[in-house]
């Protein structure tokens, strides 16, 4: 923790670096990613302060939209695409990701009772092998699914209908630093 709160004390010391910051964001992409602390963003992307609207959850997950229910999720979706007026939304996945892995294992989650109720959302069940710790085929299919289901949501089904929004799959292999895409026409992840 202490090299954290070291790189905090000395961050703030260069206001000029973020004095527009304090006049709004206006970022271009939502970027939804799993919450390991492997799969940074900014660093992956090459962001600055401003440039990504991101929504980390556990697996990645868009949980199915219901408006009887908000989530959090859908608050942040919706005001990424209504108020902040992204023009892309890029669902990423990663490698040895441990959510997309106990689903693909059927791993037994009673003692985790929040993240078995949350991962339940992630229906259907990723395709994969048990045997494969990168749970490539686990997470890319997983990632295909999230991407459905941004669909269902009603402002980004009329974005997308205006021609204003663009979806992307990506896969971030954390052992390698590689980003795949998927490509639509071929079926297939490949190198951006």
């Amino acid at each position: 923790m202490q090299p954290l709160i070291d790189n905090a004390r000395t961050f703030g010391q260069r206001p000029e670096e973020f004095a527009e910051l304090a006049a709004g964001q206006s970022p271009q992409v939502l970027f939804i990613t799993c919450s390991d602390s492997r799969v940074v963003p900014a660093l992956i992307t090459g962001a600055r302060p401003g440039e990504l609207f991101e929504l980390r959850t556990a697996g990645n997950i868009v949980p199915p939209h219901a408006p009887d229910r908000p989530t959090s999720e859908a608050a942040t979706i919706e005001y990424a695409v209504e108020v902040l007026g992204v023009r892309d939304i890029v669902v990423c996945g990663h490698s040895h990701c441990g959510a997309v892995g106990a689903l693909v294992r059927g791993d037994d989650l009673t003692a985790v009772p929040a993240v078995r109720d949350w991962l339940a959302h992630a229906t259907p069940r990723p395709a994969g092998t048990a045997e494969d710790p990168e749970v490539a085929e686990g997470v890319q299919s997983h990632v295909l699914t999230q991407l459905l289901r941004l669909r269902s949501y009603p402002c980004v089904e009329r974005k997308l209908a205006a021609g204003g929004l663009d979806l992307h799959a990506w896969y971030y292999e954390v052992h390698t630093g590689a980003v795949r895409t998927h490509r639509p026409q071929t079926d297939t992840f490949e190198a951006l």
